[in-house]
């Protein structure tokens, strides 16, 4: 019996990679070049005759492109996708929208190291009255407001994600569907942490490239048994 795949894939580059800004939930479009990502990595995909049984990504367009894009080239747009929150970017907070450059030299590099990349260090919040309080928006009416985040570390998005993966996506892998994940760097560096069972300390300088499919092979007791990028 062949092992049970499921392929990770961090949304091509967004505008606002490229302008080097906090992203977070905020909901900005891919960039040409990330466009160009998404597509290359269907045909990568494509050269190695994956076809996936379902898709799951996250609110955001980004992802949600990404994944159309890489599933067009696999003659697959036609399976299942959901759309979940549970697999959004961290919610960077007050952090939205600035230049992370500009950012460290008002606060310091050394506090704009810690926002970024310690473990479970949360950035300041959003009001309820922002713009970037995900409360506001249409997507997220379904949502208790009590689990919108006004801002999350890894760990907070760690502890949103791994039910999802166990409650949804696993039951699907155990029946031995081949899944597509199209979401955002640090959803899937939470996801990554479990699977490969990362120190808290050691995930900070976990790094996941746009656009390169993970590939992640399980056995029938849902161990991973062997990880690539294409």
């Amino acid at each position: 019996m062949k092992n049970t795949r499921v392929v990770l894939l961090r949304h091509g580059q967004s505008v606002w990679n490229k302008e080097n800004r906090f992203t977070g939930w905020a909901n900005v479009p891919l960039s040409e070049q990330g466009e160009a990502e998404a597509r290359n990595a269907g045909v990568k995909l494509k050269e190695q005759d994956f076809q996936f049984d379902a898709c799951y990504t996250s609110m955001l367009d980004r992802a949600i492109k990404t994944s159309n894009l890489a599933l067009e080239q696999l003659d697959s747009l036609w399976i299942p996708v959901q759309h979940d929150w549970h697999l959004n970017e961290r919610h960077y907070g007050n952090l939205q929208g600035l230049n992370k450059a500009e950012t460290a030299q008002e606060f310091g590099d050394e506090q704009v190291h810690v926002w970024r990349r310690s473990y479970d260090v949360e950035p300041p919040q959003v009001s309820d009255d922002s713009k970037y309080y995900p409360g506001n928006d249409r997507r997220y009416e379904g949502i208790d407001h009590s689990q919108i985040p006004h801002g999350e570390s890894l760990k907070d998005t760690y502890d949103r994600v791994l039910p999802f993966w166990n409650g949804t996506v696993v039951p699907n892998i155990e029946s031995g569907s081949d899944i597509l994940i199209a979401a955002h760097g640090n959803s899937l560096r939470a996801l990554i942490k479990y699977l490969d069972n990362i120190a808290d300390e050691d995930i900070v300088d976990v790094e996941i490239p746009t656009g390169s499919p993970l590939v992640y092979e399980f056995d029938e007791q849902m161990k991973p048994v062997k990880s690539y990028y294409l």
